[in-house]
């Protein structure tokens, strides 16, 4: 019989909604059920993609004899961190804070005030290397409630005093200079791997956020280092098993410093991001490897991702039926030598070695995953473009990943910045199409008649939660890079609706911090507040790019300034972790900039003098330019104000920090303007 979860939106929640566990939503229902029943909460958080969730849940959530024992002692919460990124939020920094660690799932044993007061992530269901058993951990907890309900009370009151002692301290509101950026630089190229590419050591993620940073950074100073780590690394990451080389897209992260074998969930997110920036490594450097993987990446997007109503789904799931009813992580992307032959014939040779799949194979059970290393000798490109073809067709045939067909704003509005640019770069109309449908869900679907966000939606029906900062900041960038792209000013105009909804309910008044949630969000232990990038850009960077953007869009004082005291976090922490303040580092890249602003007047979008002017300026390099076109004194944008032709031909206006250059017909003379 199905729980209280079977009327969810949420993929996640529905996968638990015939566990024998007695789920209940986070909701203010559940915890007056643990305060009426004298139980302590089981709070367990996971998401849909997330490997070992499944593995849990399957031992243990599906267990009989366990469900049992949960639902007798305890009042069980299931939390989706992907609609509830504050209520993860916490927590975690609440896990992070006592272990030293944290991840998912995640398993927090909450007071029926919803205090935390025992912490873990996955438990196994027997006890193994060290780890106690699910079964353990249970009545190890419901035996120090029962016996020692004083000292519980005792460590969860101080746990929640701690966290709120923990409040950000960033220095000042000044947004970081030279010095800074320079700093940062130096920090990266300390922990950069010149062999591999990337940062750090295993497991080793995407760093595009930071790519994004050292173009930026480039494009500002010309310091060829920086473009050296970031093609390296774009290219590295592009010829390794992260990357699809049949499909397209990326994987979540390499398991190794290689980037050879991927934790196989691809997301949303990290898929726009890096379409995104592989786009402007293209930009800064003609890359043809850069140019074939941004779009690759846009069309899996598009074709992977997209849903019936328009958006984006979150995810596609890690693991899969490998061909006997079993899920194993990889199944649908892995080869063996035998399956090339029974695809290929005797072309199977030629595909092993173009893709280095091994006898010994790169992954397990002597299967390996798809790269494309590096090596002597030239291939038919036609060849390869057949193998490719028939590999692909043939993996079609295999069960496919699962989706999560949540569209997540914030992510969405990630998707349509890339796909904007990357279409108007390529001139791939579809793609920019593709971006204005998207956007249309958002304002249709999550956007109320106050402007306020619903973080999600699924199948054409928004989501009960509400926004968090970054679905307002990255909604306001893919809103901002539309308008650049089509010219159209609604864009700009619904970005500035989300964009006063981060001034005035997002904003601490006195320091000019930002917190994670609005100031009339429902009340949790704490307020969240994280300005570090993650997986994606936090909310607090996101908001300080786009404010900036638009500000150099409408000339707004109170945007800029507030870019600017949020920037202020960047000061202090870019040159102590700069890794993890990416998408801030680019920001401050902008401003120091300028960011440039570039008006392009002619008589309509279709002529072609206009069209070579507008595609010139969105091809600039300077870091956070911002691009307006349109007819002469058009209201349809505010920079084609007091815009005239230049003898009576298409033109282009460059300004900077409240000064502008002469206006130019000029594409090549627009071009050099631009170029950092």
């Amino acid at each position: 019989m199905p729980n209280r979860l079977a009327h969810e939106t949420s993929p996640y929640l529905l996968q638990h909604a015939d566990n024998p566990v007695d789920w209940w939503p986070w909701s203010d229902q559940a915890f007056e059920e643990a305060r009426r029943s004298g139980k302590p909460v089981l709070l367990s958080v996971g998401y849909s993609s997330c490997h070992w969730c499944h593995v849990m849940a399957h031992e243990s959530f599906e267990d009989e004899a366990t469900a049992a024992y949960l639902n007798e002692h305890f009042v069980n919460v299931k939390v989706d961190r992907e609609e509830r990124p504050d209520v993860d939020a916490v927590y975690m920094e609440a896990v992070q804070a006592a272990t030293g660690q944290g991840g998912w799932p995640m398993t927090v044993f909450l007071t029926p005030d919803a205090e935390p007061f025992y912490f873990g992530t996955y438990f196994p269901p027997a006890p193994r290397h060290g780890m106690p058993s699910f079964r353990q951990v249970l009545e190890g907890v419901q035996q120090a409630w029962t016996g020692r309900r004083d000292e519980v009370a005792e460590i969860a009151g101080k746990i929640v005093r701690d966290l709120a002692g923990r409040e950000i301290s960033y220095g000042d509101s000044r947004a970081p200079g030279e010095e800074e950026l320079a700093g940062a630089l130096l920090g990266l190229t300390r922990e950069y791997d010149p062999v591999r590419g990337g940062f750090g050591g295993a497991p080793k993620f995407p760093p595009s956020m930071v790519v994004e940073f050292l173009l930026r950074h480039h494009a500002r100073t010309g310091s060829e280092g920086a473009l050296q780590m970031a093609a390296d690394t774009c290219e590295r990451m592009a010829r390794g098993g992260i990357y699809d080389q049949l499909g397209g897209g990326f994987s979540r992260y390499s398991v190794d410093r290689e980037w050879t074998v991927p934790h196989f969930e691809k997301m949303l997110y990290d898929n726009a991001l890096l379409c995104r920036v592989y786009a402007h490594l293209w930009r800064s450097t003609g890359s043809d490897l850069a140019r074939r993987v941004a779009l690759e990446t846009a069309d899996f997007m598009v074709g992977e991702l997209r849903t019936a109503e328009g958006g984006f789904a979150s995810a596609l799931d890690a693991d899969s039926d490998d061909g006997t009813g079993k899920h194993v992580e990889g199944a649908y992307y892995v080869w063996t030598p035998q399956q090339l032959r029974e695809v290929l014939g005797e072309d199977a040779e030629l595909a092993a070695r173009y893709f280095g799949v091994t006898e010994e194979g790169t992954f397990e059970e002597g299967a390996s995953v798809l790269q494309l290393p590096q090596q002597d000798g030239v291939f038919d490109a036609e060849k390869v473009a057949g193998v490719r073809a028939r590999l692909l067709a043939a993996r079609a045939e295999r069960p496919a990943p699962g989706r999560d067909d949540k569209v997540v704003a914030a992510w969405n509005g990630l998707a349509i910045a890339a796909l904007a640019e990357t279409g108007a770069y390529f001139d791939r109309p579809d793609l920019v199409e593709a971006a204005v449908c998207a956007a249309d869900l958002l304002v249709r679907l999550h956007l109320d008649e106050h402007a306020q966000l619903a973080r999600t939606s699924k199948d054409g029906q928004a989501g009960a939660n509400a926004g968090v900062l970054e679905d307002y900041a990255d909604v306001a960038e893919g809103f901002l890079a539309l308008a650049s792209v089509t010219g159209e000013g609604v864009w700009l105009e619904f970005a500035g609706f989300l964009l006063d909804h981060v001034l005035t309910r997002f904003v601490d008044e006195e320091s000019g911090a930002l917190f994670d949630t609005a100031v009339d969000a429902e009340r949790l232990i704490r307020r969240p507040q994280d300005p570090t990038d993650n997986a994606a850009p936090s909310g607090w960077s996101a908001a300080a790019n786009a404010l900036l953007s638009y500000a150099a869009q409408t000339g707004s004082e109170p945007h800029r300034s507030a870019a600017e005291r949020a920037l202020g976090v960047v000061k202090a922490l870019g040159p102590r972790v700069p890794r993890f303040i990416g998408w801030g580092l680019a920001a401050a890249e902008a401003r120091l900039d300028g960011p440039r602003e570039i008006a392009v007047v002619g008589p309509s979008l279709d002529d072609p003098a206009t069209r070579t002017l507008h595609r010139t300026a969105l091809l600039g390099t300077a870091p956070g330019a911002v691009v307006a076109v349109g007819a002469p004194d058009s209201d349809e944008l505010p920079l084609l104000a007091g815009r005239p032709l230049v003898g009576g031909e298409p033109a282009a206006y460059v300004c900077r920090n409240f000064t502008c250059d002469a206006p130019t017909t000029d594409p090549e003379r627009l071009r050099e303007a631009l170029s950092g």
